[in-house]
């Protein structure tokens, strides 16, 4: 990257250590609509193989009954408790000296917010685009592309998730697979990212 480009970071997975926040919450959502076999390990995780909501629907779940669901639950959990990576966010703050930073996220603007207004990073984003904007990445991803001005093929999508990967490449902005998120590095090669990799520094060799 020798100018400045847009940057599209997911949150949980990326940004933040939310694993087991959010796998406690959807197995309780699912629990609340006596859909248990959603809620183990694995069945979670393929979840995440392409938009989340996009895979609910096709299980068969219905999402006006997953958010009600889930809003009662997710009271319970406070957001700025949510661990962020330590090693991400100084990569973070160097990237957005010289980048614009975009969260993309299937997780709320909200609790996205609220994780990171104790630690003072908020201010590195330009913008943060969560499931209460829309919930397509795809859309999303365009969406920025256009607020920014920015070309696909001066942005990066960075995500944990081979769903993540699938929707960058068809919002068709270069893609970075990291391999500390909720899916494995044999799961993200299937969704072929541009570049995979294993630690946040790498993130600075793009440079």
């Amino acid at each position: 990257m020798t100018s400045r480009r847009l940057l599209l970071f997911d949150f949980d997975g990326v940004i933040a250590d939310s694993y087991e926040i959010y796998r406690e919450i959807s197995r309780l959502t699912f629990e609340a609509l006596g859909m248990l076999h959603l809620g183990g390990e694995e069945a979670y995780l393929d979840l995440f193989e392409e938009n989340f909501y996009e895979s609910l629907t096709k299980r068969g779940v219905d999402l006006e009954a997953f958010g009600k669901a889930s809003r009662s639950i997710v009271p319970r959990f406070d957001g700025r408790i949510i661990p962020l990576f330590k090693d991400v966010m100084p990569v973070i703050e160097e990237l957005a000296r010289r980048h614009t930073l975009v969260i993309v996220s299937s997780n709320s603007r909200h609790f996205i917010t609220r994780a990171l207004e104790g630690s003072g990073y908020q201010s590195l984003f330009a913008d943060i685009l969560g499931s209460d904007f829309m919930l397509s990445k795809v859309k999303k991803i365009a969406h920025a592309l256009a607020m920014q001005g920015v070309a696909g093929e001066h942005a990066y999508f960075i995500g944990d998730t081979a769903g993540d990967i699938r929707e960058a490449k068809k919002a068709e902005v270069k893609t970075i697979a990291v391999t500390w998120g909720w899916h494995s590095k044999e799961r993200l090669l299937k969704a072929n990212p541009d570049f995979l990799i294993d630690t946040p520094g790498e993130l600075l060799t793009f440079e």
